[in-house]
């Protein structure tokens, strides 16, 4: 899927919970202890262990925003005649004092920012005037924190998933941990890849932290998702030419009791919907491999052709 074929905006399938064990658990990532969450911060384990958190808790709505926010990069590129610009966010929560190792995402804020091929940069006079007044409104009306960013990787569909950090992404998101983590305030960096969403009908992101420059994994070879690659071609296509100075965390999504009776019954109610509007055939690893498919069925009607051919001559000359 090219991005000149996005000319719609087809319906992303809604994200199912994951996080917590039932509705008592989800409902709990939108309340939280001011005390137990201060007494986290102040101890801030994190700061002992590169690979301490292990999983970021997503919000339904903060996962349609930035789908929204990061699809509309794409429609803008596009009208303009270009390719699809890559845009950037932030994003509000916390660090879970239920599971430590989580970061819960609760709400995200896009920025006036725009960029092209994994550079994004929020370094004009004006974006961080804006990041500033944002930031000082969510003090007055808000309990928690900006702890993390976003951005997309509007690039055509592939194989893989384009969320990876870019050297340019790893140096922001090395800044942001520097100044945040030290002060109880863990940062998060999120990529989203729009154009995949799209074609497969579900929210592609991954959250990432990045190491501190003096740490080396003990594992050779390892890759942000814990895998070892030993072909360094696939590390760089598939990770970037950083593959080694971050890590992904485990993404979850959690929503309200009242949210998921309701997802429950439109679920129930409209799974035709679903199952009419999802065509296997017009995913983009599908459609690459047809040709080859209906090659390999007509050689096998031509060999069974052969086949029965040769049955009936020996037949023939048998009588």
């Amino acid at each position: 899927m090219s991005a000149s074929e996005v000319d719609s905006k087809p319906a992303v399938a809604a994200p199912a919970a994951t996080a917590g064990s039932g509705p008592n658990a989800a409902d709990a990532r939108y309340t939280f202890d001011d005390d137990r969450l201060q007494s986290l911060r102040s101890r801030a384990p994190w700061k002992d262990n590169p690979k301490y958190f292990t999983a970021a808790a997503f919000s339904p709505s903060a996962v349609m925003k930035m789908l929204t926010h990061c699809h509309s990069g794409v429609e803008k590129g596009l009208k303009k005649g270009g390719n699809p610009i890559e845009v950037m966010g932030l994003m509000l929560g916390r660090p879970d004092p239920d599971t430590p190792t989580t970061l819960v995402v609760t709400d995200v804020f896009p920025l006036p920012i725009e960029g092209f091929e994994t550079r994004v940069i929020a370094d004009d006079e004006d974006v961080v005037n804006h990041m500033i007044a944002l930031g000082e409104s969510m003090e007055r009306t808000r309990r928690e924190k900006f702890m993390g960013w976003y951005h997309s990787h509007p690039f055509d569909v592939g194989i893989h998933s384009h969320c990876f950090l870019s050297q340019t992404d790893i140096s922001t998101q090395l800044q942001w941990q520097r100044a945040e983590d030290p002060h109880g305030n863990p940062f998060l960096a999120v990529v989203v890849d729009p154009l995949r969403s799209l074609a497969k009908n579900v929210p592609e992101l991954k959250a990432f932290r990045v190491y501190p420059p003096e740490y080396n994994s003990s594992v050779p070879d390892e890759c942000p998702d814990g895998s070892v690659v030993r072909d360094e071609q696939a590390r760089l296509e598939r990770w970037g030419s950083c593959w080694s100075r971050y890590y992904e965390l485990e993404v979850e999504f959690f929503m309200s009791g009242s949210a998921r009776n309701v997802m429950s019954i439109l679920t129930q109610n409209f799974l035709w919907m679903r199952t009419l509007g999802s065509t296997q055939m017009l995913e983009a690893e599908n459609r690459g491999r047809f040709p080859e498919r209906v090659s390999a069925a007509a050689e096998k009607v031509r060999e069974l052709d052969l086949t029965k051919q040769g049955a009936a001559t020996a037949a023939g000359g048998g009588v």
